[in-house]
């Protein structure tokens, strides 16, 4: 019903204005006397066989909404109401910011992707930790979060730092954005060098804290097997936590939409379909490289069940969704989880 009905109507407006739009449905939709009771009774499944224990944390099921939507915690929970376990905030930055101009996202549907250059628009540390309450029991909060656009990439650490220890007390672990293709130069801190230095600062002001709260970095798609080398090595080094494998791509290779079309679109990160096996190639390459010892969420291009069984299979522990719950719909997650539950049979 989705695919046949729902989402054609959807899909003939912009991917920005559906987001609003879903947003705010969401979030005075819940209002509504029984609506989650409803959502939850369709979407939800509870079986102990879905039960992870992820850095020291529990998650009802593996499957959790990558950062990128809910940007400023304002629908966590109604979201959690379609099977979600977890929920990634963010990117947000110690300011508020606007972002790139728009028009900023895009639709390739006969690829089954999505071109995005939003430029981490959000409403700054302080508007997400207001919204950061009364958090849905079982839910898993995780903060993603980067640096304003006009601060200097030699001052990059000191916004990471600032958003660290503001969201410290809210959020339940943090994800470091450093290869987020649509801030200008943010590529550059990607060197191992300016890696390490960020990591190790964030790391020695956890080790202030009472709890420890796990650190991970997200990594690009578009880095080569030397590079990963670094990122395990990175790991070692600075005694994070984990890996969020991947961010979008800048890769425009493979693609079947008109070639025109794409270059109307212009610059961007793409998801979807297209990021599927690089995605998968780069969690296996961690697995097998670091002998199973690093900790990894999977994300990029889960468009079918299988998809998200092959990240597991990969040696990712949980895995995310964002273009293919776009693509697919609120069934989507019932779904992965259905298949996950017959694969323990």
């Amino acid at each position: 019903m989705y695919k046949r009905f729902i989402r054609p109507i959807l899909f003939l407006l912009s991917p920005e204005t559906i987001h609003h739009l879903i947003v705010n449905l969401l979030k005075f939709g819940f209002y509504i006397p029984g609506v989650r009771f409803c959502l939850r009774k369709l979407y939800l499944i509870k079986d102990n066989r879905l039960n992870r224990t992820f850095l020291g944390l529990k998650f009802e099921n593996p499957v959790g909404f990558a950062a990128g939507f809910d940007k400023n915690a304002e629908v966590f929970n109604q979201f959690s109401s379609f099977g979600f376990s977890f929920i990634e905030i963010g990117t947000v930055t110690p300011k508020p910011q606007k972002g790139n101009p728009k028009p900023r996202s895009f639709r390739i549907p006969k690829d089954n992707g999505l071109i995005n250059r939003m430029g981490f628009n959000n409403k700054g540390v302080h508007f997400a930790i207001k919204k950061l309450k009364n958090i849905n029991k079982g839910l898993i909060i995780g903060g993603n979060i980067g640096k304003n656009s006009l601060t200097a990439n030699q001052d990059a650490i000191y916004d990471y730092e600032y958003c660290f220890k503001e969201l410290y007390d809210h959020v339940h672990y943090f994800v470091v954005n450093l290869s987020c293709p649509n801030i200008k130069d943010l590529h550059k801190l990607q060197n191992q060098e300016s890696t390490i230095e960020i990591l190790k600062s964030l790391i020695e002001i956890r080790n202030l804290q009472s709890i420890k709260k796990p650190v991970l970095l997200k990594i690009s798609p578009d880095i080569t097997d030397q590079q990963l080398d670094d990122v395990i090595e990175t790991f070692r080094i600075t005694g994070i936590d984990g890996i969020v494998a991947t961010n979008t791509t800048t890769s425009r290779k493979g693609l079947i939409t008109n070639v025109d079309r794409i270059k109307e679109i212009g610059n961007g990160g793409l998801s979807g379909k297209p990021l599927t096996k690089r995605s998968t190639e780069i969690i296996r390459y961690i697995s097998e490289k670091s002998g199973g010892t690093i900790p990894i969420i999977g994300v990029g291009g889960i468009m079918t069940v299988e998809d998200a069984l092959e990240k597991l299979d990969a040696g990712a522990t949980l895995i995310q969704l964002y273009t293919g719950f776009i693509y697919n719909g609120p069934s989507f997650v019932k779904r992965i989880n259905k298949a996950i539950i017959e694969k323990c049979l």
